[in-house]
């Protein structure tokens, strides 16, 4: 391993690189890695995180050695042998660590049937060797909050270095060589990037990208500025916006306060011809009566069910939901 003297090796040995598991509906039960447990290093500056706000750095000044990051995950395998992914993160921004291809490499030399996934910015995606390496993942989640420079300067902050048209023409290119499960996700904003300018350029842009699965979610929390979330209600109406043959899942901790309400069967059709809904939705939206009236049209043939990367959505059995 070659040193770089733009930044320092160290080599204490760093309990906080391992944490979890964690269970998620979407991707199961997951091990988190995390290749920056010292501090916060991240070419984004972005108002909702959790992380206290700090310099936007192009690359990291401290780097954790491959052998102590391996060391760790297989030490932290023996205690749960039932992991179902092993989450490649960071405090801030993953593929900033310059030695993750490496690091997938061997990981990818002892994980067996475990999937491994990695949680990005996608401030680096047009990179053609950061595809490369991204393409030895199980499945890539990126982040895109923004389809327009104001929008990132204002919401993500991101490092001077860092272009939207990079991101998104980067994002198409990956797109096209990656062949196993791309996920976008979008971090909405109250006031920030809720408007209606930014949702149909990011809707544009992903029914070019086609990606295997769309989460929206908002803020869930303390964030390092003051900025505040969307209701889950507000979630839902800005889906809408985004073509029905997107796969769009909402992610939210506060769905249970949405009001359900009671759906006729001409409804339930209309809606689900909107926007394929995941069952989570159907919880938040559908009272007890709508419920059983979509269970029996579920039962006749008249929702198909359709999985996506983890998620089941319901949808009108007249359409398809494409890739």
């Amino acid at each position: 391993m070659q040193q770089n003297s733009s930044f320092s090796i160290l080599h204490s040995p760093f309990s906080n690189i391992i944490f979890g598991p964690i269970y998620s509906r979407r991707f199961g039960k997951s091990l988190g890695v995390d290749v920056s447990p010292s501090k916060k290093q991240c070419n984004f500056d972005c108002l909702y995180c959790e992380l206290a706000k700090a310099k936007t750095i192009s690359s990291q000044e401290e780097v954790i050695p491959v052998d102590s990051i391996i060391s760790a995950i297989q030490d932290a395998l023996k205690e749960h042998n039932d992991i179902d992914v092993l989450t490649i993160t960071a405090n801030g921004e993953p593929t900033l660590y310059p030695y993750l291809d490496e690091l997938i490499d061997r990981i990818n030399e002892f994980k067996g049937s475990i999937k491994t996934l990695i949680l990005s910015n996608a401030s680096t995606i047009n990179d053609k060797s950061i595809q490369k390496t991204l393409c030895k993942f199980d499945e890539v989640k990126l982040s895109l909050d923004c389809a327009t420079a104001k929008c990132l300067r204002r919401l993500d902050r991101g490092h001077k270095s860092i272009d939207i048209e990079d991101i998104k023409r980067g994002m198409l290119e990956f797109g096209k060589i990656y062949d196993k499960e791309l996920i976008v996700e979008i971090l909405l904003v109250e006031g920030i990037n809720d408007d209606e300018e930014n949702i149909l350029k990011l809707n544009e842009f992903l029914l070019k990208l086609k990606p295997h699965r769309i989460d929206i979610g908002t803020i869930d929390r303390p964030p390092a500025y003051d900025v505040k979330p969307l209701s889950y209600e507000k979630m839902y109406e800005i889906s809408l916006k985004f073509d029905a043959s997107l796969p769009i899942y909402i992610v939210s901790r506060h769905k249970q306060k949405a009001r359900a309400s009671n759906y006729s069967q001409d409804e339930i059709v209309s809606t689900l011809a909107k926007r394929p809904l995941s069952m989570d939705d159907i919880d938040a939206l559908f009272d007890s009566d709508s419920k059983k009236l979509f269970e029996c049209m579920l039962k006749d043939g008249k929702i198909d069910k359709i999985h996506t990367n983890g998620v089941v959505f319901y949808k009108n059995a007249l359409k398809t939901l494409d890739k």
